[in-house]
């Protein structure tokens, strides 16, 4: 297979430019609730409007990439994120900021199908593992990333005198009392650059292996009557919703609780939650040699809820260490539950990976869900509802029976 170094950095960018654009709506959000004055449930709709588009998305493009190919549904899902942010950036109203995060959310989650496949075709099976982990690096740099934008257009924006200057033309197009819009002009623009670099690329046929490939309802409503398919759907619907249960509402939270500013220390520690999410992916890649990946998952889990109980009841000084503490945390437990759920069903791997990429839901219902308990009882105690799902994939990590456990450097030798 002829490797393409052009389209492997393609890829790349396109790994950081979905970060980009999908982790930044904790950090925006206190900001939001302001200009549009919503209560803290409506806050939460938010999130949903993005994420829900993945239980839309996924597994409808697996059937589409089939029929179209790769290239077509990357530039689907770029031109549906292009609009989406093009349209608020000039008709900055609450109901278009809803439709308009979900076709972004749907945008992303057309690109999330393709293109992990696109990259094990384009850097070689054999450079697969290394360039997978490189996407996973770059990921975490978009969505550590994408705050210190948000927070120096937001800083800036207000007091821009010069004319003839980039920024002076996103503070005459964002609306001076909402210059947080201007992040989906930057954003909107970013991706119409990626869609006209990609359209004029020539992409390889992109043959998808046995565990990529989505089979047909037959065998979607084979695998629903399963109840391992239930339990680590329900795992990663849990994961995502412990992510953005709690990285969602981070800014919010210091805002409410200890009035720090938002937009300079709220999307700080955002930021630092993604770096320590990053780190903790590189400390799990050496961990995972040395001990049953079920222990690791189990400790990361414990972990993470005493990080969580110190962000959430500690003092301020705390919370601005605990809340990168619990993304450091989290950085096992998707890989973890997910390769778990993989390796306990012995076919329909890709059909499989499909339902549990539905999962990703979590991360619209949980926050919401924080957002009407967090009215009623304050968001410190919404919060509190992430318990609940590190529970379950603590569970998860107990009882799991995989069919193959992981090799360590501990394990018996093949014969």
């Amino acid at each position: 297979m002829n490797k393409n170094p052009t389209l492997v950095i393609l890829v790349m960018l396109t790994f950081f430019a979905i970060s980009f654009l999908t982790n930044i709506i904790g950090p925006i959000m206190p900001a939001a609730n302001e200009s549009f004055h919503m209560s803290l449930w409506l806050a939460g709709f938010l999130p949903f409007a993005f994420f829900i588009a993945y239980g839309v998305g996924s597994l409808p493009t697996g059937y589409f990439t089939d029929i179209y190919g790769t290239k077509s549904i990357i530039l689907l899902g770029m031109f549906f994120a292009i609009v989406a942010c093009f349209i608020f950036t000039f008709f900055h109203t609450l109901p278009i900021y809803l439709i308009s995060l979900f076709f972004m959310g749907l945008g992303m989650a057309l690109l999330q199908v393709v293109i992990n496949p696109l990259l094990r075709t384009a850097g070689g099976e054999e450079n697969y593992s290394f360039f997978s982990v490189m996407a996973q690096m770059i990921f975490a740099c978009g969505s550590f990333g994408s705050p210190y934008v948000y927070s120096y257009l937001v800083t800036n924006l207000p007091h821009t005198e010069s004319s003839g200057s980039i920024i002076a033309v996103l503070a005459n197009i964002a609306p001076t009392s909402m210059p947080w819009v201007a992040f989906y002009l930057v954003s909107g623009i970013m991706f119409a650059i990626l869609f006209i670099v990609i359209l004029l690329k020539k992409f390889p046929k992109v043959e998808l292996n046995e565990d990529e490939r989505v089979e047909g309802l037959a065998i979607i409503f084979e695998l629903i009557k399963n109840k391992v398919v239930w339990i680590y759907f329900i795992g990663i619907f849990a994961y995502v919703g412990t992510e953005q249960g709690v990285v969602v509402w981070i800014s919010k939270f210091l805002e409410t609780y200890y009035q720090a500013n938002p937009d300079i220390a709220g999307a700080h520690v955002s930021a630092s939650f993604w770096a320590g999410q990053a780190l903790g992916c590189l400390v799990g890649m050496l961990l995972i040699k040395l001990m049953d990946q079920r222990l690791l998952l189990a400790i990361f889990i414990i972990l993470g809820m005493i990080m969580l109980s110190l962000a959430l009841f500690g003092d301020y000084q705390m919370a601005l260490f605990a809340f990168p503490a619990f993304g450091f945390c989290t950085s096992v437990m998707y890989p973890g539950v997910f390769s778990l759920g993989l390796n306990s069903l012995t076919k329909h791997h890709g059909t499989f990976a499909g339902i549990l990429c539905t999962g990703i839901i979590g991360g619209a219902i949980i926050p919401f869900s924080e957002g009407i308990i967090g009215d009623m009882i304050g968001l410190k105690f919404g919060m509190c509802l992430v318990y609940l799902t590190l529970a379950y994939m603590l569970g998860i990590a107990i009882y799991a029976k995989p069919l193959i456990k992981n090799k360590t450097i501990f394990s018996a030798p093949e014969a």
